[in-house]
């Protein structure tokens, strides 16, 4: 293949307190390249999500080093979808990695097989996580929410996939036509449709440093992909809060029976029962509100039109947005 027809494959990378890896990661995905995709130019855009640590002296260096890194670094920290789905704006590639973490837990070898792919002729090629190297409850977890989404989105949503996927050019131009405040980028992609293909592999163990997702953010995101493609948690709150009804109702005849049936044997004081129903109703109830208000709240913070992301400093890449364009 030419200099000239060579094809560009963009990399996004987000990152955030990742010193100890960032380096790694560029110099094991540029070993992918020269040694199973010669043919190919890489450009590796790193998201940095406004890094504490030394991590954006690493990236500049990089950068310094080798043109085909490109940095964004945030102004404060957006967390990884907003800062990844920003970085898709600076892709030109002919086709882009959507996510490749910094931490490597997704292998580099299976960009080659993306490629591959992509190359046969599928416009979306997904990573399968059939395997993990991470605990037994977690595990569990991920794969019971996983099938959740999938079965309850009005899209079909493949079981086992995260962001880390190659997208092609037109799937890129169609991604970035949505306007959300907070992208679940997965979802997104299986909305736009296009030829899919799935790759298994296995979900590495994290080498070095701690992961920035803690239960709180793993729960922030999980219920952001529950109500971006599925109304079922409003749909559950709707019938159960019936089913209570008609239960109550259906004591409450039973009680007006019984009462009746012992002559009004059986009306006593029932100050601990009205307690419990008192507490388990507003409890409920605290919850059904809840649900609407992360409805309510996703609104709210959608017709604000703030900027998804505010970038604090480019380097190696333009003014102008290519993904605008």
């Amino acid at each position: 293949m030419s200099e000239i027809a060579r094809r560009t494959i963009t990399v996004v990378t987000p990152c955030f307190n990742e010193e100890a890896n960032v380096e790694e990661c560029h110099a094991s995905l540029a070993a992918v390249f020269a040694k199973s995709l010669p043919g190919y130019a890489l450009e590796h855009v790193f998201c940095d999500n406004a890094s504490t640590d030394g991590s954006v002296e690493v990236l500049r260096a990089l950068a310094a080093a080798d043109p085909t890194v490109k940095v964004v670094v945030n102004a404060r920290n957006y967390g990884p979808f907003r800062s990844t789905f920003n970085g898709l704006r600076h892709a030109t590639g002919d086709a882009v990695v959507v996510m490749f973490a910094a931490d490597l837990q997704d292998p580099p070898e299976v960009v080659a097989d993306f490629v591959r792919e992509w190359e046969a002729g599928a416009e979306v090629v997904f990573g399968v996580r059939n395997q993990r190297e991470e605990g037994l409850v977690m595990r569990g977890v991920r794969k019971t929410y996983y099938r959740m989404v999938s079965r309850f989105a009005g899209i079909d949503i493949p079981l086992d996939v995260g962001e880390f996927q190659l997208i092609d050019r037109k799937v890129l131009a169609a991604l970035l036509e949505h306007d959300d405040y907070y992208p679940y980028i997965r979802g997104m992609i299986a909305n736009c449709g296009f030829r899919t293909k799935g790759v298994p592999y296995v979900w590495r163990a994290r080498k070095r440093g701690l992961s920035k997702n803690r239960l709180y953010h793993l729960v922030d995101q999980g219920l952001n992909g529950l109500i971006s493609f599925t109304n079922l948690p409003m749909r559950i709150a709707m019938f159960a809060g019936f089913g209570i009804a008609l239960l109550s109702f259906l004591y409450a005849l039973f009680t007006i029976a019984a009462n009746l049936i012992a002559h009004g044997g059986l009306t006593v004081p029932g100050i601990p029962t009205l307690i419990v129903a008192l507490f388990f109703f507003g409890g409920v109830q605290l919850m059904f509100l809840g649900i609407i208000g992360e409805y309510v709240s996703a609104i709210h913070f959608q017709v604000r039109k703030r900027p998804l992301v505010v970038e604090r400093e480019l380097i190696n890449l333009d003014e102008a947005r290519p993904g605008r364009d």
